[in-house]
């Protein structure tokens, strides 16, 4: 992939972050740090690519220009409803933008209807679960396991090339906190979840579109025969991302409603950076399970998968 075609397709992603207007303080920040965490590795400038969309010096028809194969414009158009789609359905104005983006990428529109219902799908899984997910009173053993196989599979969907297994995390990462809420006897909804994970700094639209940066940039996704592939051969780029990421959350969640959520919001941070350093030092020891669920799973069952989660 070129080094215009990455720049088409973040700048595309990021378009699509900001289609509703609504993003608060604390998403704008975060997506403006990933840009600049991301930059040393990147050929594309991210922090001023970032400017450009943030003060609209660049318009979706001149970014989809930058994209010349239908493989790629398929790509970029997926990705774009996954960002839309990261902090659930998308409304309106995320429905105008993205339709104006099928225009200019010259896609047919049945197929993108039919993939943006599945996106839509995905991210309205419902939180709750009809089973008894865990005995009474509380096992820690058995709840540090749940939280270690929600990690395992998060990272085997970062390795997948489908964006629909991307946008998957999202939702997988929130029914794991509302395990652990209930657990502790918490019923939890999505307001809840998604304020406790921007306290953390942990945005739904921020986190896709650094899984978008790392897959172009780490170069998980290659050209292979006219098609996109992802590449499990460069695995640590992805795992690193998504499976610390959702262990952190899930021990981060375990301590703050063990303790009847009196956590301040300091040390909420201060537990999930540690948290997230340790877990950063797990994945090597459970890279080889997380490559092994990776070829388990059938990308055509992703919302089965979701909704079982």
């Amino acid at each position: 992939m070129t080094e215009q075609e990455q720049k088409s397709i973040l700048t595309l992603c990021m378009l699509a972050a900001f289609a509703d207007g609504a993003k608060d303080d604390r998403e704008r920040s975060e997506i403006k740090r990933i840009a600049d965490s991301l930059a040393p590795g990147a050929a594309v400038n991210l922090p001023t690519l970032y400017q450009d969309v943030l003060l609209r010096r660049v318009t979706l028809e001149q970014a989809a220009d930058g994209l010349g194969t239908p493989e790629l414009k398929q790509l970029a158009y997926e990705m774009a409803v996954c960002t839309c789609d990261a902090d659930g359905a998308h409304g309106s104005a995320e429905h105008e933008f993205l339709e104006r983006l099928r225009q200019a990428l010259g896609l047919d529109s049945q197929p993108a209807q039919v993939f943006v219902a599945q996106a839509d799908a995905v991210a309205n899984v419902p939180l709750g679960h009809s089973e008894v997910l865990l005995p009474e009173p509380v096992d820690s053993a058995a709840l540090d396991k749940t939280i270690l196989n929600y990690s395992i599979l998060n990272g085997a969907l970062e390795l997948l090339p489908q964006s629909i297994a991307s946008v998957a995390i999202l939702p997988l990462q929130m029914k794991m906190v509302y395990r652990v809420g209930k657990a502790y006897g918490y019923e939890l909804d999505r307001g809840h979840i998604k304020d406790l994970l921007a306290t953390l700094g942990v945005g739904l639209t921020s986190q896709y579109l650094e899984q978008v940066g790392r897959k172009l940039i780490g170069g998980l996704l290659k050209r292979a025969g006219g098609g996109l592939l992802g590449s499990l051969g460069g695995a640590a780029t992805g795992i690193g991302f998504s499976f610390a990421t959702t262990y952190a959350l899930g021990q981060v969640a375990k301590t703050y409603y063990s303790g009847g959520r009196t956590i301040d919001t300091a040390r909420l941070k201060q537990t999930f950076a540690s948290m997230l350093e340790s877990a950063k030092g797990l994945q090597g020891r459970y890279a080889a399970d997380i490559e092994q669920r990776a070829r388990t799973i059938d990308a055509n069952e992703i919302l089965s998968l979701v909704q079982k989660g």
